[in-house]
């Protein structure tokens, strides 16, 4: 009998942003603005994307891996389901990976939000099951190292969509 092989580990990213934990926790709970920062990038095309955002919802993700990835054509299975949610201060979500049809891993993930005088701390804590044929811990660590870099850049966009917005209302109208 085959004896199945998984890597359990822990890892905490903390992240400073400049704005105020309303709008990170608006960038987690948007299915807009997540599917920007999360979803969409530059090594696979998202196939699917939906998102109930409230406790015992779900969210899923399909994304085709890119012919520069180590799968070609590959689907990337993530679904979500969320445990807990505490407006403005936390967001925790179980969650599976699949590489094609078969099961990478199970996480539990937790996102919290700490305000500051410059703006929010965000603490993200995933405590991972990897199993054979898995990213595994480190590789998982560095994909969401980038994907809260891609926050920071829909927070930026987000501010300069707003200030945009304001500048457009303020201003005076032709004669």
């Amino acid at each position: 009998m085959e004896t199945r092989a998984v890597t359990h580990s822990t890892f905490v990213i903390e992240r400073s942003y400049p704005v105020t934990p309303e709008r990170v926790f608006a960038a987690l709970a948007d299915p807009v603005k997540k599917r920007r920062w999360f979803a969409e990038g530059e090594r696979g095309g998202v196939e699917e994307f939906e998102m109930d955002f409230r406790v015992g919802g779900n969210e899923r993700t399909v994304r085709r891996m890119g012919k520069d990835t180590p799968f070609p054509g590959v689907a990337l299975t993530n679904h979500s389901n969320y445990q807990d949610i505490v407006p403005n201060r936390r967001v925790v979500l179980a969650y599976t990976m699949s590489l094609g049809e078969q099961r990478i891993s199970a996480s539990l993930a937790t996102f919290e939000l700490v305000p500051t005088e410059r703006g929010t701390d965000l603490i993200f804590t995933e405590q991972g099951a990897y199993f054979e044929g898995a990213d595994g811990p480190k590789m998982r660590e560095q994909g969401h190292r980038t994907l809260l870099e891609r926050l920071e850049k829909e927070l930026t966009r987000s501010e300069n969509e707003g200030a945009e917005k304001s500048r457009a209302h303020s201003s005076p109208s032709p004669a």
